[in-house]
């Protein structure tokens, strides 16, 4: 099984957040080369740590520090999933679905994860109960 980490749990992963520890120990069990992410993932990665740095949660220094362990960590056996025009149309389609409250970003995951039929990892209880009702194999942490 291929497990798909969204970006909230690769945030936790790699700052310090309230779920760090958990999430570094639930990586540590996981099977060499099960784990991927997206293109999507990437760009939310960077974008989350601009915000970190605009608020002052994390500096310069430790923010280009991160990203390099960001690096390592995808090149160290963890797949990039390419993003597509057909992950966005699945992505409208998911969030049209008014009553999941789903946000942009969190549909695209949703369609990736479906077309590649990967299981979608996250912390977010929003994503993981949106992605249970469209079909797509989810896992709150």
């Amino acid at each position: 099984m291929t497990t798909y980490l969204d970006t909230s749990l690769v945030v936790a992963a790699l700052t310090n957040e309230r779920r760090t520890r958990d999430v570094l120990l639930w990586l540590g069990k996981q099977p060499r080369g099960s784990l991927c992410v997206s293109e999507w993932v990437v760009s939310e990665f960077s974008a989350a740590l601009s915000m970190k740095q605009r608020v002052g949660t994390l500096n310069s220094p430790s923010r280009a520090a991160t990203l390099q362990i960001f690096r390592e960590f995808v090149s160290s056996g963890v797949e990039v999933l390419a993003v597509g025009s057909s992950h966005f149309q699945a992505a409208a389609l998911f969030a049209d679905q008014y009553s999941l409250g789903l946000r942009a970003a969190d549909a695209l995951h949703l369609a990736i994860a479906s077309d590649r039929a990967v299981t979608l990892h996250t912390l977010d209880e929003r994503l993981a109960r949106a992605g249970l009702a469209v079909g797509v194999r989810t896992v709150l942490l």
